[in-house]
């Protein structure tokens, strides 16, 4: 329990109204709850969310230390009231989300504070308590993979320690199978086959280039396509990633002749459809291990799908 003592120039204000400034990262809507069940009292009294504070009032707070922290990357989790998570799957050491185009994963990638994807995992599994972070010396569950803001799919995120250690050790030793869904102009030819090339990324533009020939600073590239349908001057198309580049199937696709439809970075707005995002999609995710994977050893062989990607609904089955 905290107190804090109401001075001069902190009086005349709605209680709600101090405590969002006074404890930022209380959510109001975590706030008004605990002034419901008296966590926050006045005077050891019973308080309402309205109260107009007066010189020398004492507030009562019973709520967890994390909270008078102050604001930053590392627990803005804490601002987010109401976890919102697509949940493909969960055991006690990972969490397989579905997030949805549009969500960054992580605050480096331009979102509000709090607002992440990881942000709503940490805030998950601190609801359920299934994560103390003042109890943690060091570990904080963390995401072993990530994807783009503007494209949709399979996210993991590790519980435990272990797990993590486990898992980003069989995604650099590619030993997870990732299948992802995109909708293309035209229809590639043949319609099963893979393209190859050397891509160069240009991290000022934050764009990638692919060529047919290696230059200084490239890496090669090499993506799996299989053709499901085609209809209307676009194909959906199933993409296996053997390597692992950024921006690869969407730079590869176009450098084809074939980019992405929604994708105004790589291929050209098409106005005969309303996309704000590149259809692309994460889809599939299989855990391939052909090594000791710990106490992750039950997940080999197991596959994982998300049952409904948006514009396959939208463009292939109407």
């Amino acid at each position: 329990m905290k107190e804090l003592k109401i001075g001069r120039n902190d009086a005349g204000q709605r209680l709600d109204r101090f405590l969002a400034k006074a404890v930022p990262l209380l959510p109001a809507s975590l706030a008004q709850k605990y002034i419901r069940l008296k966590r926050i009292k006045r005077n050891s009294q019973r308080a309402q969310r309205d109260d107009r504070l007066v010189e020398g009032d004492v507030l009562q707070l019973y709520i967890n230390d994390e909270f008078f922290d102050t604001p930053s990357e590392e627990n803005a989790y804490l601002t987010v009231s109401t976890p919102k998570l697509n949940i493909v799957y969960e055991d006690e050491h990972i969490l397989l989300v579905d997030k949805k185009p549009g969500i960054a994963v992580h605050p480096h990638d331009g979102a509000e504070y709090g607002k992440t994807l990881i942000d709503h995992i940490q805030a998950y599994l601190y609801a359920k308590r299934e994560w103390r972070p003042r109890e943690e010396n060091a570990f904080t569950p963390a995401l072993c993979n990530r994807i783009d803001r503007n494209t949709g799919g399979i996210v993991i995120a590790a519980k435990t320690a272990e797990a993590l250690r486990v898992m980003n050790q069989k995604i650099k030793d590619r030993e997870l199978d990732k299948r992802y869904l995109a909708i293309v102009e035209g229809t590639p030819k043949p319609k099963s086959g893979t393209l190859k090339g050397y891509l160069f990324k240009d991290s000022v533009k934050n764009r990638v280039f692919v060529t047919e020939k290696p230059q200084a600073g490239s890496k090669s590239c090499e993506t799996r396509y299989s053709v499901l349908e085609s209809r209307n001057g676009l194909s959906l198309v199933e993409c296996e990633l053997i390597t692992g580049r950024t921006h690869q199937i969407r730079a590869q696709f176009a450098h084809a002749g074939h980019p992405l439809l929604g994708d105004g970075k790589y291929g050209k707005l098409d106005k005969r459809f309303d996309r704000r995002y590149q259809a692309l999609y994460s889809y599939k995710l299989t855990f391939c291990f052909s090594t000791e994977a710990g106490s992750l050893e039950y997940l080999n062989g197991k596959s994982f799908q998300v049952e409904n990607v948006d514009f396959v609904d939208e463009y292939f089955r109407k």
